[in-house]
C-alpha cells in the first residue's frame, strides 16, 4: 500500500497488527477450550488401614474417562477418543452395566459409534478394565 505519509502507514501497521493478536488469540483460546471440554479423566481413591486392633485395610480405586465412542465391540472392547493422541482401548471386564445418563439400564446394543460415553474402570496391569458405560449423548 502507497501512503501519503508515514503516520497513516504506522497506524494501519499498528491496527493490522492488532487484528492478527486477536485472531490468533481466538483461536487457541477455542482449540484449548475444545480440548479441555472433550475428554476428562478423574480418579477417586478410598483407603482404610490397618490398625492395632485388626482391621483390614481396604482400597477401592474409581476410574472415569469420557469420550466418544471410534470402535465398540460388545463384551469385548471399545476404542475412546479422548484427549490423547491415539484412541484408548478399554476392555470390558466380567460384568459391565449400560446406563443413560439418568441411570436406566439400556443393552449393549444401544451403544453405537460416535456415541458420547463415561466409562467407569479399574487398572489391571496395563488393561484398563470397564464395568460401567454411561452414555451422556447419543450420536446424531
Amino acid at each position: 500500500m502507497a501512503f501519503s505519509c508515514d503516520h497513516c502507514s504506522n497506524l494501519v501497521i499498528r491496527k493490522f497488527s492488532l487484528m492478527i493478536k486477536s485472531i490468533v488469540s481466538i483461536v487457541f483460546a477455542t482449540a484449548l477450550m475444545g480440548s479441555v471440554a472433550f475428554a476428562q479423566t478423574s480418579t477417586s481413591s478410598t483407603t482404610a488401614t490397618t490398625g492395632t486392633n485388626g482391621v483390614t485395610e481396604t482400597t477401592t480405586t474409581t476410574t472415569e474417562s469420557t469420550g466418544v465412542i471410534t470402535e465398540f465391540t460388545p463384551g469385548h472392547h471399545l476404542f475412546l477418543k479422548t484427549e490423547a493422541a491415539q484412541p484408548v482401548q478399554y476392555k470390558f471386564g466380567k460384568t459391565v452395566t449400560y446406563v443413560t445418563s439418568d441411570g436406566k439400564v439400556i443393552e449393549a446394543s444401544k451403544i453405537r459409534k460416535d456415541s458420547k460415553v463415561r466409562v467407569h474402570y479399574i487398572k489391571d496391569g496395563d488393561d484398563m478394565l470397564v464395568d460401567k458405560v454411561i452414555v451422556t449423548q447419543d450420536r446424531d
